[in-house]
């Protein structure tokens, strides 16, 4: 797949940032992520109405405009406490793409979309002080493949779905709910001396997100999902059930391991929660920044996997959560809820790191030519991580598992992986205009 870099430039805001709003003050959630990218891949069919490089450079300046932290710079001077709303722009490459997309979609490799289709990188972005990054890549079919990264101290999952959404309104000529977009809500996460940055916290607690993994995508289509639920049981949410059978492969897939060790091992999950509708009052869905907090619990590998245990472990530490943010956070906040129930303290712990983006808009995103046909991440993967994305008809769950490759190899012959997910099927061919 030979791909061709057309064009590289700044796009700015449309109207300049007003001088009251020059400083946009971080919350102490936002100081606490790792400085980090993460991407989305949205494809698109070819259109009645083309998809043109030069509509989506005029209705992304335009969106900026009520976006401007995402257009700034992180102010190093006040330890990452503010971003410099300078106008200082967000990256766009114009890319072309020799061949049909639907090449791409027969068998998605993640590989291909992170090295091929996004000509940037982190380290280049990072040095470069970009908050924002897009590429948009044109096939000789009329698809395209439009690639955003975001810097995660300025947008968490949910902020960045919303953004992609209100871009797509823009570019179509609609209005957007401004007022909630930028807010300061250092008064309701105050800071806290005792904070911990999440680079930080110890190794026991985070999986080595340095170590690289081989990527596999697992699609589990609405009817499995439907009876997954029914084996798990129907009170749990999709992601509940779907979490629970890739933690249950993982744990058993370790299990199965002839270093002993494994033995005296356990199993964490982390992953992070939405805290928008959590909070009493709630907060606006669409704000930016990292309003998010960090859920861990335990298994042990030597106790039997049972899917509806898991599944009802997972749901506990939610409500966890849920009963945490309703208090308004009382006794302060802290950036890493627990749930210690089975933890062993004698045993080596093992951590999975799962991110949910689960009932985000990105299939909502339609900039005139069209919804898109697929969504998935773009970014790399490492070892001992999981990605959740919904389906294009929303029923489904898609899955990116990152693994060793030995362990990969247990973790795709796992009966339960076997029973309930199809492994990368081929995404439906887009159809020509």
């Amino acid at each position: 797949m030979e791909i061709r870099i057309v064009s590289r430039e700044m796009i700015k805001p449309s109207s300049p940032t007003p001088n009251h709003l020059k400083s946009h003050k971080m919350s102490p959630m936002d100081q606490l992520v790792r400085d980090s990218y993460f991407s989305f891949a949205l494809f698109y069919s070819s259109g009645s109405t083309p998809l043109s490089s030069d509509h989506l450079k005029k209705s992304l300046s335009k969106t900026l405009s009520y976006y401007y932290p995402f257009a700034g710079r992180l102010n190093k001077d006040h330890h990452l406490s503010s971003v410099d709303c300078d106008d200082y722009g967000v990256t766009f490459v114009e890319a072309r793409v020799a061949g049909d997309i639907s090449g791409l979609l027969k068998s998605p490799e993640l590989e291909l979309m992170v090295k091929r289709l996004r000509a940037y990188n982190p380290d280049e972005m990072l040095s470069a002080q970009v908050n924002l990054a897009v590429q948009a890549n044109y096939f000789d079919c009329g698809g395209v493949a439009v690639i955003v990264s975001f810097r995660h101290f300025i947008a968490d999952a949910t902020a960045a779905a919303n953004f992609i959404k209100n871009w797509s309104i823009v570019s179509c000529g609609g209005n957007i709910n401004i007022k909630d977009i930028v807010s300061d809500f250092n008064s309701i996460f105050p800071d806290q001396q005792n904070s911990t940055p999440l680079s930080k916290i110890d190794s026991q607690a985070i999986a080595d997100l340095s170590e690289e993994a081989i990527s596999k995508r697992f699609v589990f289509n609405g009817s499995q999902v439907a009876a997954l639920r029914e084996k798990v049981g129907n009170q749990s949410t999709r992601f509940e059930v779907v979490l629970a059978l890739i933690w249950g492969a993982m744990i058993d897939s370790t299990s199965q391991e002839e270093d002993q060790e494994s033995n005296s091992q356990q199993f964490a999950i982390i992953f992070p929660i939405n805290l928008r509708k959590k909070m009493n009052p709630p907060l606006p869905e669409q704000c930016i920044g990292s309003v998010c907090t960090l859920g861990m619990t335990f298994w042990p590998t030597l106790e039997k996997v049972d899917h509806s245990k898991i599944a009802s472990k997972v749901r506990g530490l939610i409500g966890l959560v849920d009963e945490y943010a309703r208090k308004g956070f009382e006794n302060g906040w802290k950036n890493l809820l627990m749930d210690y129930s089975g933890i062993d303290s004698k045993c080596k712990t093992r951590a999975i790191n799962v991110i949910s983006f689960l009932r985000l808009p990105f299939y909502e995103a339609d900039f005139g030519s069209g919804k898109p046909i697929w969504v998935s991440i773009a970014h790399d993967q490492m070892k001992d991580t999981v990605n959740l994305l919904d389906t294009c008809d929303g029923q489904g769950v898609e899955v990116w598992v990152g693994l060793s490759k030995e362990q990969m190899i247990r973790f795709q012959q796992d009966p339960a992986i076997l029973a309930y997910a199809s492994f990368n099927p081929t995404l439906q061919s887009p159809s020509s205009s």
